[in-house]
């Protein structure tokens, strides 16, 4: 999305360049010019929040996963140790996948939040008390222990204390991470210090977020039977392996407890591994780009 395009509602030529002379490109990743005046309690969505109980079913499927390896690929648990690395890959990457979830969510909810915020500004509310009553509807709508809740209610908390609504927004686009969240703070920012027309700067953040987020989706449910495939195809060599030693047993004994089948099946292991890496990295290429 670009930032320029949002701006462009109700907003003048003035404004737009000063967009780009003080440096509020949509490119930038990590906006430098916003003020953080961050609560206490308020969340950084680089770092998965662990729900009760998510940390230890991850925990589990890594030590899961490790144990199957150690047993298909060695037959000896001995081995669990030097694979304890896979299960902290698995265990890294799945903080990521986490993480990433809960700011799609957080998008999600913000679009409805603005949403709120403009049908407020348009029913005659202040900006800033748009922001607040926008709290009061994502609370029926999404439940008080929501991302947008939470976030709402710093502003609000923010408000109370004279921090600017523009300090507050640049704050969470920093945390979250999310492009959208970014370039709406950066709009929003220039509209309110050059007096644009903040109900038309909105109302067009909110087409530009819902069409970037509707995109989103559309990927993610194109790969999701891209996803059951790979993760049927990481299944299936074990599998395998479980039939045949099964029906023939000690089909397989000759790759077990010498060098030479240790060697084999190391070599076999690292093949897999680098599949399924390979696969994964392709997967979240695709996801990233929606």
């Amino acid at each position: 999305m670009k930032t320029e395009k949002l701006l462009s509602a109700g907003s003048t030529a003035s404004e737009r360049k000063a967009l780009k002379t003080e440096g509020l490109s949509a490119h930038s990743k990590r906006p430098e010019t916003f003020p953080s005046e961050r609560s206490s309690s308020a969340r950084d969505y680089h770092f998965v929040k662990w729900d009760s109980g998510s940390r230890i079913r991850v925990i589990a499927g890594a030590i899961v996963r490790v144990l199957i390896l150690s047993f298909f690929f060695y037959r000896s648990f001995l081995a669990f140790v030097p694979l304890s690395l896979v299960g902290y890959l698995y265990y890294r990457q799945k903080k990521k996948e986490l993480a990433s979830r809960d700011v799609k969510k957080l998008e999600s909810q913000f679009r409805e939040a603005i949403r709120g915020v403009d049908a407020a500004i348009k029913a005659g509310y202040s900006v800033e008390n748009a922001f607040v009553q926008s709290g009061k509807d994502m609370e029926r709508q999404f439940g008080k222990g929501s991302f947008i809740c939470e976030e709402l209610e710093i502003i609000r908390r923010g408000l109370v204390i004279n921090i600017t609504l523009e300090e507050m927004l640049g704050d969470l686009a920093v945390r979250s991470g999310s492009e959208a969240i970014e370039d709406f703070a950066k709009v929003f920012m220039i509209a309110k210090r050059f007096g644009g027309n903040l109900s038309e700067v909105i109302g067009t953040a909110v087409e530009t977020i819902s069409v970037r987020i509707e995109t989103r989706d559309e990927i993610l449910a194109a790969i999701s039977g891209k996803k059951a495939e790979q993760n049927i195809m990481k299944i299936m060599p074990f599998g395998i392996l479980a039939y045949v030693g099964i029906s023939s047993p000690g089909y397989f004994d000759s790759l077990y407890g010498n060098l030479t089948g240790v060697a084999i099946m190391t070599g076999l292991l690292a093949v897999y591994l680098f599949a399924c890496f390979l696969g994964d990295k392709i997967l979240t290429g695709l996801e990233e780009a929606g």
